[in-house]
């Protein structure tokens, strides 16, 4: 699978780019926030990237920032949203904001939203409220670890919640520090399991 481009940026439109990468040029799906902050035509490009594999097409979805590509993948995990809506979800509103609109119950903000009607709205709030960080939570990282960072993204992956991975993490490092990831993911899920 394509994770990551790099390359040269040939041609751009709102919603699709293209960018060449050792004599070949991707054609890439991208949101209107990638788009407003990409450089000219001819400039160096990087993005991160969502290979989309069906049985008739494979397509790429690009974005500048590793946060919007983990939003548009929780995005497709809601019933009835696929790549294409998903895109033009994050094409519909900020991020940082429709985080905040799932997080606070705003049916009405997120059904402004071209291609959101009400009951698709009501699924990403049901489906999507505990999967997305809250605001608070935005400078943690910074006082996380590079080695705890991985260990707390493995547990949210498996199910456990944000804030409850975050104080099993600071109980572990605060009794001991462990200096690779088994010893710390171990410790921190035997204190989430109980």
């Amino acid at each position: 699978m394509i994770a990551h481009l790099r390359g040269t940026l040939l041609a751009k439109r709102p919603n699709q780019i293209v960018i060449e990468t050792g004599g070949v040029g991707y054609e890439v799906s991208i949101s209107v926030s990638t788009f407003s902050e990409l450089p000219a035509n001819s400039s160096d490009v990087s993005l991160h990237i969502y290979t989309h594999v069906r049985e008739d097409v494979i397509a790429l979805y690009g974005f500048l920032h590793p946060g919007e590509k983990e939003l548009f993948e929780k995005l497709m995990t809601v019933s009835g949203i696929g790549a294409k809506l998903a895109i033009t979800i994050l094409s519909g509103m900020p991020a940082d904001e429709m985080v905040a609109a799932i997080r606070s119950n705003d049916i009405s903000r997120l059904t402004k939203i071209p291609g959101i009607g009400r009951k698709t709205a009501e699924r990403m709030v049901l489906e999507l409220r505990d999967k997305l960080p809250v605001k608070e939570h935005a400078a943690t990282p910074s006082s996380l670890s590079a080695l705890e960072e991985d260990v707390l993204s493995a547990l949210v992956n498996l199910g456990y919640q944000r804030p409850a991975v975050e104080k099993a993490l600071a109980s572990v490092s605060a009794s001991m520090r462990p200096a690779t990831f088994d010893p710390l993911f171990r410790q921190a899920l035997a204190l989430l399991s109980k």
